[in-house]
């Protein structure tokens, strides 16, 4: 299959932030969190990780249907289903024998989230596509970010200086071969055809690494879709900023590499393929707070208007700690289905 043509024409996907930080769902020490998303709760409060550790203790979603999921997603004209296996606490959705921070060995949970759903997908006929944070961890005392405080990022720090306070110290060197490289080629070669590896955050990757995953990834799943923020210049499609809805598609412009370098922002793609990441309230992970939920119009109106620009408009949703999608998020997608 031309992976190409199938994004080009895919047009709608569904994208699901989920891991520890859902138990809190925004909440930590009797405080609410100031950063609006939720997935950012451990930077934000600075939770160190032997406190946020026994979340993993805690983690149990007894409520997770992968089947469920899935076809929910498919009955509400998704083409395809993208889920974060690492994000930046550097807690893993899948059963790792490279880093035992994750859902199998660190939790009463013990089941793998990321190959249950690779499963349903492929039942269901949905192509599936995994996030993975490539560069920061705040679980790794040699995690990326320290190199960008120039940066601007509210009350929240890109790299974990709560724990790990001595930057002259941190060597992402180290991080890179023993968890980065290996844990992508982990999600490479046990979770069947992925359509799309959606990376993030490029902030401390050398030119040399984000091609060394870039390759990895072509050698294990030459089909394999790379978005931008792999870093660095190395990709196959282009991810806009979080929630961008361009009025216009760049025209005749040349593809120039060091735009690469920035973390968001529109940039030209060589094969005319665009992704636009988005959420239906403010946060990507769950918070309970969080009800600033646009409608069902409004979610249509913008599909319509990414769609028509031919930019895919990746959708997501952000469970709670049981395992449930928020029912409010149900009814908006429900209602949106109805206008496909």
């Amino acid at each position: 299959m031309d992976m190409r043509k199938w994004f080009k024409e895919a047009q709608y996907g569904m994208m699901i932030h989920w891991g520890l930080y859902s138990l809190l769902g925004g909440e930590y020490d009797g405080k609410i969190s100031t950063h609006k998303y939720g997935e950012w709760i451990q930077s934000q409060m600075r939770i160190p990780n032997a406190e946020y550790e026994k979340l993993a203790k805690a983690f149990n979603p007894v409520f997770f249907d992968a089947d469920e999921w899935v076809k929910f997603a498919k009955d509400c004209g998704m083409k395809y289903f993208v889920i974060t296996s690492k994000h930046h606490d550097g807690f893993a959705l899948f059963h790792s024998k490279v880093d035992k921070y994750n859902v199998v060995d660190a939790t009463p949970f013990g089941r793998d989230i990321i190959k249950e759903l690779s499963e349903a997908c492929a039942r269901h006929g949905l192509k599936f596509g995994l996030y993975y944070s490539q560069d920061l961890d705040w679980h790794d005392p040699n995690g990326g970010g320290y190199k960008s405080y120039h940066i601007p990022n509210g009350e929240s720090m890109w790299c974990n200086d709560w724990d790990f306070p001595k930057d002259m110290d941190k060597n992402f060197d180290i991080c890179f071969e023993n968890k980065i490289l290996p844990q992508i080629e982990e999600i490479l070669t046990n979770y069947g055809e992925l359509c799309l590896i959606w990376f993030d955050m490029p902030m401390t990757l050398t030119d040399d690494q984000s091609r060394r995953i870039f390759e990895l990834v072509k050698k294990h799943q030459p089909n394999c879709l790379i978005n931008s923020r792999l870093g660095n210049g190395a990709y196959d499609y282009v991810s806009l900023g979080d929630n961008e809805i361009p009025d216009s598609m760049p025209e005749n412009q040349e593809f120039d590499p060091s735009l690469m370098n920035e973390i968001d922002g529109f940039k030209p793609s060589p094969y005319g393929l665009y992704e636009t990441a988005a959420t239906m309230n403010d946060t990507w992970g769950y918070f309970a707070a969080d009800q600033n939920w646009k409608d069902a119009k409004k979610v249509a109106e913008i599909k319509k208007k990414l769609n028509g620009m031919g930019i895919n408009y990746l959708l997501n949703v952000g469970p709670d700690h049981l395992g449930r999608f928020p029912a409010k998020c149900q009814e908006i997608l429900k209602e949106v289905a109805k206008t496909l």
